[in-house]
C-alpha cells in the first residue's frame, strides 16, 4: 500500500514533537510532573482525548517508545496529537491563568464552544482542569478562608440551592473536580457555582503577600460602603434625612435582594418598605399578584434568608443605627423605614429561631 508523502511528513513532525516535549519533561525542573496522571492536564470539554493514556503517569508515558504508543489499540493520529498537546500543558510553569477564552491546545474547530469573556457571569466550568483547581484550593487554604460560606461569596444566590448557602469552602477542598461532579445532588449548575467561587477568591487574592501587615476582607460588594455610611451616621450629631436613608441604606439592600432573589421578590420588598410610594400591606400585595397571603410571606421570607448569609453583621448594625436615630430624635419616616428594614431583613422570629438552634447544638 502506498503511503502519502503528506501522511509521512505529519507522522514525522508528530514523532519529533513528542521527542522534543519528552526531552523537556525529563529535565529535573519538571520532576514533580512525572508522577501525575495525564488526566491532570485534561479539560472537561477537550475532544479526541487519548482515553487509554489518561490514567497513566507522565513518567510512564515518556518511558514508552513512541512506536509502542502509536500501536496502542484505539489510538490514532488525532489521539496522539492530543497526547502531545497534554504533555505540552504539563511543561507550563503554571496552569492556565483563567478558565475562559480560547485554549491554545484545542483544535480550531473546538474553539466555538468556549466562552471568550473574563466576566464572572460567563464563567465556563468546562475549562477548569484539575491542575487549575489545585491552584485555587491552595489560595483558599493559604489565606485561611475554609470557613467562609459558599453563599456569602457566590455572585448570585439564584443559582445556588438554599441547602448549600451555608456550606463552608472547606467542604470542597479535599475533592478533585471530578469527585465534586460525582457528589450526590451536585449537578453541573451547582458545580459551576462552586468552581466559580473558588476562582473569584483566587483571582482577588493570588497576588497578595501574606507578609503584609494588611489583610483583605472578603465581603459582598454592597456591604463595605453601607457599613461605612452607618459608621458615619453613628458618629454624626444630626440624624440623616429620609432621602439619604433611602439612597445609602434601603436602595443597596433592595438591589442585592434583586440580585439574589429576582425581580418579583424585589418588587414585593420595595412595596413593603414603601421606598417609592406608600408602604403596601401583604393583603394588597397578594391581591395584586393573585396569590395567597401565605405565598407573599413565603417570598418575603427569602429576604431574611439572603441577608443571614450575605450580611450576618447587618442585624447588629441596624439595631445600633435605630438606637442612634432615636437618640437624635430623627423624623418619623426615617425611624419607620429603618424599623421596616429590620423587620424585613432580620425579623425577631428569625433571631429566636437562631438562638434556639444554637442552644440545641450546645
Amino acid at each position: 500500500m502506498k503511503i502519502s508523502k503528506a501522511t509521512s511528513a505529519d507522522d514525522y513532525k508528530l514523532s519529533s514533537s513528542f521527542e522534543a516535549v519528552r526531552k523537556k519533561l525529563m529535565d529535573q525542573r519538571y520532576a514533580d510532573r512525572l508522577e501525575k496522571p495525564l488526566a491532570y492536564w485534561a479539560l472537561p470539554n477537550d475532544r479526541r482525548l487519548p482515553l487509554a493514556f489518561l490514567g497513566r503517569s507522565v513518567g510512564d508515558l515518556l518511558a514508552t517508545p513512541f512506536d509502542e504508543l502509536t500501536a496502542t489499540p484505539g489510538i490514532g493520529h488525532k489521539k496522539i496529537c492530543s497526547l502531545v498537546k497534554l504533555l505540552h500543558r504539563a511543561i507550563e510553569d503554571k496552569p492556565p491563568a483563567v478558565p475562559f477564552g480560547v485554549n491554545e491546545f484545542l483544535e480550531e474547530d473546538d474553539n466555538e464552544s468556549l466562552s471568550t469573556s473574563v466576566d464572572g457571569s460567563e464563567f465556563d466550568s468546562a475549562m477548569v482542569s484539575e491542575s487549575l483547581w489545585v491552584q485555587w484550593r491552595e489560595t483558599v487554604r493559604k489565606h485561611g478562608l475554609g470557613a467562609e460560606k459558599l453563599g456569602r461569596l457566590a455572585p448570585t444566590l439564584q443559582a445556588l440551592p438554599t441547602v448549600i448557602w451555608n456550606t463552608p469552602l472547606s467542604f470542597y477542598m479535599n475533592y478533585t473536580v471530578s469527585e465534586i461532579r460525582q457528589l450526590k445532588t451536585h449537578g453541573e449548575k451547582r458545580v459551576r457555582v462552586v468552581l466559580e467561587v473558588f476562582y473569584l477568591v483566587h483571582k482577588m487574592l493570588s497576588g497578595i503577600s501574606l507578609d503584609s501587615h494588611l489583610v483583605p476582607r472578603l465581603a459582598p460588594k454592597f456591604v463595605p460602603p453601607m457599613e461605612r455610611w452607618i459608621a458615619a451616621k453613628l458618629e454624626a450629631s444630626e440624624a440623616p434625612a429620609i432621602d439619604e436613608v433611602r439612597r445609602s441604606l434601603a436602595t443597596p439592600l433592595l438591589r442585592q435582594i434583586e440580585v439574589d432573589a429576582g425581580p418579583s421578590v424585589h418588587r414585593l420588598a420595595e412595596g413593603r418598605l414603601g421606598v417609592r410610594a406608600a408602604a403596601q400591606s401583604v393583603r394588597l400585595q397578594s391581591r395584586k399578584m393573585g396569590v395567597t397571603r401565605a405565598r407573599v410571606y413565603q417570598l418575603l421570607d427569602e429576604c431574611s434568608k439572603i441577608m443571614t448569609v450575605r450580611w450576618p453583621q447587618g442585624r447588629c448594625a441596624l439595631i445600633d443605627l435605630s438606637q442612634k436615630l432615636a437618640e437624635q430624635s430623627a423624623s418619623e419616616d426615617v425611624i419607620q423605614l429603618c424599623g421596616a428594614l429590620q423587620e424585613l431583613l432580620f425579623p425577631e422570629k428569625q433571631l429566636a429561631h437562631e438562638e434556639n438552634g444554637h442552644e440545641e447544638a450546645n
